[in-house]
């Protein structure tokens, strides 16, 4: 590695970049190729490991499903029915419309991002030098070329798609429940009115600022929210990497501590996803 890519804020900044493609007017180009093509670059980092975690989520839980008996139950059964009944007891108690897609989707989210967190303990060096290697050995790349982000949560892409996943899945309950005319009014009418129709009027762009800021802030709020702190937590270890080999005391401290972010932050965003959609079903106005 050349001499000023020793420094700390290059070890910094190398592991804080994604791995991306993207397509040229040269063809398909890699990661520092790609500084100047614009919108349709592909974290192919976080692509990787966010499907690989999603399939490795389904892989698990369908397991469990077919080894599921009514005698006693093993360990596994019995973790994987702790999670289940965690997540059902929650949509239960928050989500008061009526619909066989939230306690599924509130346990995919729930169980697919604690796993992407979960890449946050592995040793941050790692990964990172194991992908170096085998670009330098395998495909003549410099391993200072080579990179690898391995907590899609830390990627503000992943987060977003996410948060407007959940957005579009607000915009459609509320048309289901409310219909167009219903969800129309609620943008418009709402929370400022009046008895007077032409007062009313004169109410509906001020209303429909204010009901449009806070419908948008609801996604913003849950991509920003799990970006920040796993992205946080990250730059820590990255910090803690860089003393060497004693880095691991330091990292075990941290990772006891960030154990509790990770669940956190997974178990927050799939109870605002559920909110934000018992919000948009609620047929109170």
């Amino acid at each position: 590695m050349a001499a000023e890519e020793l420094t700390l804020q290059s070890h910094i900044q190398h592991h804080l970049t994604n791995a991306k493609m993207c397509n040229t007017e040269n063809g398909i180009a890699f990661n520092k190729a790609c500084s100047e093509a614009g919108f349709w670059t592909w974290h192919i980092d976080t692509l990787a490991w966010s499907i690989g975690l999603g399939i490795l989520f389904l892989i698990i839980f369908r397991s469990a499903a077919k080894k599921a008996h009514t005698g006693v139950p093993g360990k596994f059964q019995c973790f994987i029915e702790m999670i289940v009944e965690f997540v059902s007891d929650n949509v239960r108690d928050t989500f008061h419309g009526k619909s066989k897609l939230i306690a599924p989707l509130a346990l995919t989210i729930f169980v697919w991002v604690f796993l992407m967190n979960l890449m946050d303990l592995v040793p941050v060096d790692f990964l990172p030098a194991l992908a170096g290697w085998i670009g330098e050995t395998f495909f003549g790349v410099p391993s200072h070329d080579v990179y690898m982000k391995v907590v899609p949560t830390t990627d503000i892409n992943m987060t977003a798609a996410l948060a407007i996943g959940v957005f579009l899945l607000m915009i459609g309950y509320g048309i289901r429940m409310k219909g167009m005319v219903g969800f129309i009014k609620e943008l418009t009418l709402h929370p400022f009115n009046s008895s007077n129709t032409v007062v009313q009027i004169i109410l509906i762009p001020f209303n429909l600022l204010l009901e449009t800021i806070a419908l948008v802030a609801k996604p913003f709020s849950l991509a920003l929210r799990l970006f920040g702190n796993l992205y946080a937590g990250e730059l820590i270890f990255i910090l803690i990497g860089a003393i060497g080999l004693m880095q691991l005391p330091l990292h075990f401290v941290w990772a006891v501590f960030h154990i509790l972010v990770i669940v956190l932050q997974a178990f927050v965003f799939m109870m605002l996803t559920i909110v934000y959609l018992s919000m948009a079903s609620s047929e109170s106005h």
